[in-house]
């Protein structure tokens, strides 16, 4: 039960000023971040790839609510591409987007969000990469989906994330399952009404398979978001049955989360993408991380107690 109370902490500006403030939260925080800048961040991309990982890199911010803070979210991307470039890695370092950092909750915003983010796009395309649009709050999904059709136009390799807690989800892996398309299914970390998702854990990963079954037996490439042994376990088993190779689809976690079991997998031959965050506004990421497993708050709490 406390996942909600933590997602309800996430949007608070006071508990935001507090918890940054504890000189603890910081040595706490980087299991979860990778570094505060690409510059920072870009040793361990290099070990993450020499060691059969690939990588999905998102620079950290939200709930933008002025055009001039959207257009540094995607000049921080643009530089990102930049310095991945001499890397020669291709679509091994793919880069994640959240729209609401692009400007998609200003007037105007589906239009700002799309222009910004093509220009992302446009420039990971030129170095042999792609881009996989971040999942949001209800209210933002029809927005992006959009956009992620808009974009697949030019850029067929553009992928997309659903959230198997949202009730509406199966109906969009159906639509979204078709050939060409890239799309990362996770359960959801945004504190939702009953009126749109799943409430029980229980229900949640019960929608969370049937989407996976419908995107197995698609002809798209499903990105396998989750920590979850059982997932993990029903994913390979469909995948099996769906007639897919190791190569026809891949495993998505997070990074500093289950890290031996990622190079599990990879030793296997499973393709396994590690979700890379970085960046200073770290907070909302953070807390959603807490919400979604016990264990990580509880490594949280006992880190600020001086047990961690």
């Amino acid at each position: 039960m406390l996942g909600p109370v933590i997602l309800a902490a996430s949007r608070s500006d006071a508990l935001r000023r507090t918890i940054s403030a504890a000189p603890l939260t910081k040595p706490v925080v980087k299991r979860f971040i990778a570094g505060e800048s690409i510059e920072a961040t870009t040793p361990a991309i290099e070990e993450m790839a020499g060691q059969g990982l690939e990588v999905t890199l998102d620079v950290l911010g939200e709930d933008v609510t002025d055009p001039a803070e959207a257009t540094r979210s995607r000049d921080a991307y643009l530089r990102l591409i930049e310095v991945l470039g001499p890397l020669q890695l291709g679509e091994r370092a793919e880069m994640s987007v959240k729209l609401s950092c692009m400007g998609q909750a200003l007037d105007g915003g589906h239009d700002i969000a799309l222009k910004n983010v093509t220009a992302i796009v446009e420039a990971a395309n030129a170095i042999g990469t792609t881009v996989t649009l971040d999942a949001e709050d209800h209210t933002t999904i029809d927005s992006t989906l959009a956009i992620h059709s808009a974009l697949r136009e030019r850029f067929p390799r553009t992928g997309a994330v659903v959230q198997s807690y949202l009730f509406r989800t199966e109906d969009d892996c159906r639509t979204l399952a078709a050939a060409g398309s890239r799309v990362r299914l996770v359960k959801g970390a945004y504190k939702e009404p009953a009126s749109v998702a799943h409430q029980d854990k229980a229900e949640v990963d019960k929608a969370y398979v049937r989407c996976l079954r419908i995107l197995m037996e698609g002809d798209g490439y499903p990105m396998v978001g989750s920590h979850d042994p059982r997932i993990i376990a029903i994913a390979q088993e469909l995948a099996q049955r769906a007639g897919r190779k190791l190569t026809d689809y891949e495993f998505q976690m997070l990074f500093g989360i289950r890290s031996a079991e990622q190079h599990r997998l990879a030793a296997e031959g499973h393709r396994m993408r590690v979700y890379v965050a970085y960046g200073t506004d770290w907070y909302g990421y953070f807390m959603r991380r807490l919400a979604e497993r016990p264990a990580n708050l509880a490594f949280f709490l006992r880190s600020l107690a001086g047990r961690g």
